[in-house]
């Protein structure tokens, strides 16, 4: 049997394992292990198991997991949320489908200080979805519009999926963080635009809220500013070559606890509950980066990442035509797994292919990110539709059909950022 078999035979044993609801990460330990074995002898395989988790896992950069998870879930906890959307809600509210683009902007900004869609599209659902309801929306469109804004969440920094790609493939996280903004901010934007033109098409989706004076508008700021500042500080501590990633988790995580602290909105329950939260989700990605590590060298030996990157480099295709192949299949992986799982299992595949196509690594990683945003949203198993119809008590395929407008968006600005690589780029080659 040659090593490539082996490979291909493990990759399928380690797929059945995951839906037989095997933890990832342990999944690919187990066949990580005894491929290896199989390959190199028992030996090596105890070896490899015993000395690569702490090398992948005792070092400096992946500290900043933790900081970022703690600062997230801090914001999360303490009311944020709320916060920027009363504030956008003040300064464009008014308008057609108003209320629907607070909450656009509001996610946007909810994940800029929190990172996980998840819980962006869960703490926006309860804050907008009920204000939305009392102003006469669609149940449709407000909804859709929550799902949607909840999975801006892996895109714009910090974002724990660059982090993840960042380890595996070598690529620089501060880069990678910097690639996401102007993507991110792009992608709220055409949100924006797309719920503007559905309610110039019909008002009654979304009507217009109460108009505000600049007094109410200026006095909306003053329980954001401090997060909005917190925001610039991490991110332009990274551009400006002050902090390393893992200093700016340190600065993020100890502003999002001041904040709370001046706020008056810190106990020592949702402390000590935030910190639990962190070591849980913590544990979960450590399990996850030890188990890939292990599978990659499994995979390694096999030589099947090195076999299938000969073979796509040797196709007569355009490798534009192949990197649409790839979109396609992330955008069907993201609905059936979190984007975690999707990053831990697809990269020592599709990396080495992408790279003998001679794509550009810190822009790839944006569109893979922004490709799994959409199976977020996307049936059958949309991560975010299924939570969100969970805290507002409204039926999934509600939750689905709003959603049709924002993915034809997402696809939009997907195809946008594959032609404009210098989207992506721009801010990090300024670094």
């Amino acid at each position: 049997m040659s090593s490539e078999l082996v490979g291909i035979i493990g990759v399928l044993v380690m797929l059945v394992l995951i839906f037989m609801r095997v933890w990832v990460g342990a999944a690919m330990i187990l066949v990580g292990f005894l491929g290896f074995a199989y390959l190199d002898g028992w030996d090596k395989a105890f070896i490899i198991s015993g000395t690569e988790p702490y090398s992948q896992i005792a070092f400096y950069i992946i500290s900043c997991i933790p900081l970022f998870i703690l600062m997230g879930i801090v914001v999360s906890r303490t009311g944020i949320a709320g916060d920027l959307y009363n504030a956008a809600n003040k300064w464009i509210g008014n308008m057609p489908g108003g209320l629907a683009m607070a909450t656009m902007v509001a996610s946007g900004g909810f994940a800029a200080v929190c990172g996980d869609s998840a819980a962006t599209a869960a703490a926006m659902g309860e804050v907008a979805f009920p204000e939305m309801k009392k102003l006469g929306y669609d149940n449709k469109l407000a909804a859709g519009c929550i799902a949607a804004g909840g999975s801006i969440g892996i895109l714009i920094p910090p974002s724990l999926g660059f982090i993840l790609y960042g380890l595996l493939v070598q690529q620089s996280i501060g880069k990678l963080f910097m690639a996401g903004v102007i993507p991110g901010i792009l992608e709220v934007v055409i949100y924006s635009i797309t719920i503007l033109i559905l309610c110039r098409i019909n008002p009654r989706l979304g009507p217009p809220g109460p108009k505000t004076t600049i007094r109410e508008k200026a006095s909306s700021l003053k329980n954001v500013w401090l997060m909005i500042g917190l925001f610039v500080l991490v991110l332009g501590g990274i551009y400006m070559g002050v902090f390393t990633p893992t200093e700016a988790g340190a600065v993020g995580a100890f502003g999002a606890i001041a904040i709370a602290l001046l706020g008056r909105r810190l106990t020592r329950k949702n402390l000590s509950s935030s910190m639990v939260e962190t070591a849980k989700i913590t544990a979960m990605i450590i399990l996850l980066i030890t188990g890939a590590f292990i599978f990659l060298r499994f995979l390694a030996i096999s030589g099947l990442p090195t076999m299938l990157s000969e073979f796509v480099a040797g196709l007569t295709v355009s490798k534009y035509v192949l990197l649409i192949g790839i979109i396609i299949f992330y955008l069907l992986l993201g609905c059936f797994l979190d984007i975690f799982a999707c990053i831990l299992l697809t990269l020592p595949f599709i990396f080495p292919v992408t790279q003998a196509l001679g794509f550009d690594p810190i822009w790839f990683g944006v569109i893979m990110v922004r490709c799994m945003e959409v199976g977020l949203i996307t049936p059958p198993f949309g991560l975010n539709a299924f939570i969100l119809s969970g805290v507002i008590d409204v039926p999934a395929g509600t939750v689905f059909r709003g959603v049709l407008p924002f993915v034809l968006a997402d696809f939009f600005h997907i195809a946008l950022l594959c032609a404009l690589p210098v989207i992506s780029l721009w801010l990090p080659s300024m670094m």
